[in-house]
């Protein structure tokens, strides 16, 4: 008789399951993939190089709770994320900070007029009500750094128009008026010393977790005795799609390794409006490994394949909110995560979630 069957080995999974063991409850974690940690897996690649099989992730936090918690299981390679951008034949820095403008208009801009020259351009573009992610960008921008930097890529990562889609698409993503490049600001930044695959199985060596890989807890679920459920996977998947399915945006990688040092010149280079591609990861700027080859990933979006992303419209919220009003009526299993609250959380918001969800677990 196990005390919690929690399915999905990601990172809200590894937390729930690693809190409630400590606690002397005995866990059974479900997952369908060949490992653990979800879209957060990191492996060795055939050359030795450390790489995130899924995309880039990198930690921030705010939270000395959060960081202090991981740090139980890891060493940290302390690495602030920078991303640059290629447009009009040049890489400049993104967000859209002071290098950006300069560089891109030949100007020479304080961070004064650099203020002045925005609410310029934003009072021009004449938005005067947020009802998109469009509105949202030209209203931080104007119209010529929207078309610039969020118009194309927007369709591109999201197979939608920004029009299409809500304002918090474009509005998480900052304007600075001075040179900071940085795309995160959090106090604590970082990626595990020895990837987030290792740190994960730490959270799960425990004599109170057992660990299922490679399966469907919907095929062994009448196979197993456990009092309550702990579900993060697709809250749409949990009820079979009785509604319909809710759309996932999803990704696939074209890796490549070379015989150089560095490939570009930051760990991320985003291209919104050339190739198909969105964006280009060299995993050793964000791992700091010494290597004498690189290997770089290519990122395509696509409608089909793993869930990465919750399509933020108004009819897909409707939609969630129906599968919502299904899974509160169930008193034994608790949805929790990116997928079960159909939300994009960054990982340390997903903790945050998973520490709430252990507060009702207790109470």
């Amino acid at each position: 008789m196990y005390d919690y069957l929690i399915v999905g080995a990601g990172i809200t999974g590894c937390v729930l399951a690693e809190q409630l063991a400590h606690l002397g409850r005995k866990i059974i974690i479900v997952e369908r993939r060949n490992h653990v940690g979800g879209n957060a897996y990191d492996e060795y690649d055939q050359y030795g190089i450390l790489v995130h099989r899924y995309g880039p992730h990198i930690f921030r936090t705010n939270s000395k709770q959060i960081w202090e918690y991981l740090s139980r299981f890891t060493e940290w390679h302390l690495y602030q994320h920078q991303v640059r951008a290629y447009v009009d034949g040049i890489t400049v820095p993104f967000p859209v900070n002071l290098d950006t403008v300069n560089l891109l208009f030949n100007f020479q801009l304080t961070s004064e007029e650099m203020r002045l020259y925005l609410e310029q351009v934003r009072q021009k573009a004449g938005i005067h009500e947020i009802k998109n992610a469009r509105d949202m960008a030209i209203s931080m921008v104007g119209e010529e750094l929207y078309e610039k930097f969020f118009k194309y890529y927007t369709q591109k990562q999201w197979g939608l128009w920004p029009e299409e889609l809500e304002p918090e698409v474009t509005a998480r993503i900052p304007v600075r008026f001075n040179r900071d490049p940085r795309y995160f600001t959090e106090r604590y930044q970082g990626i595990p010393r020895f990837g987030y695959t290792f740190m994960l199985q730490r959270m799960l060596d425990h004599a109170n977790i057992h660990l299922l890989l490679k399966t469907d807890f919907k095929q062994i679920i009448e196979m197993i005795r456990f009092k309550r459920m702990i579900y993060t996977g697709p809250i749409d998947a949990f009820f079979d799609s009785v509604y319909g399915a809710l759309p996932y945006r999803s990704l696939v990688f074209e890796y490549q390794t070379l015989p150089v040092e560095y490939y570009q010149e930051a760990a991320t280079v985003n291209y919104p409006n050339d190739y198909d591609f969105t964006r280009i990861s060299e995993f050793k700027h964000l791992t700091g490994q010494i290597h004498p080859w690189t290997t770089i990933a290519r990122e395509y979006p696509t409608s089909s394949g793993e869930p990465y992303y919750p399509i933020p419209t108004a009819a897909n919220q409707e939609l969630y909110i129906r599968y919502k009003n299904e899974a509160d009526k169930l008193d034994s299993v608790h949805f929790v995560g990116r997928l079960a609250q159909y939300r994009y959380f960054s990982m340390d918001q997903v903790i945050h979630q998973a520490f709430l969800c252990l507060n009702e677990i207790l109470k």
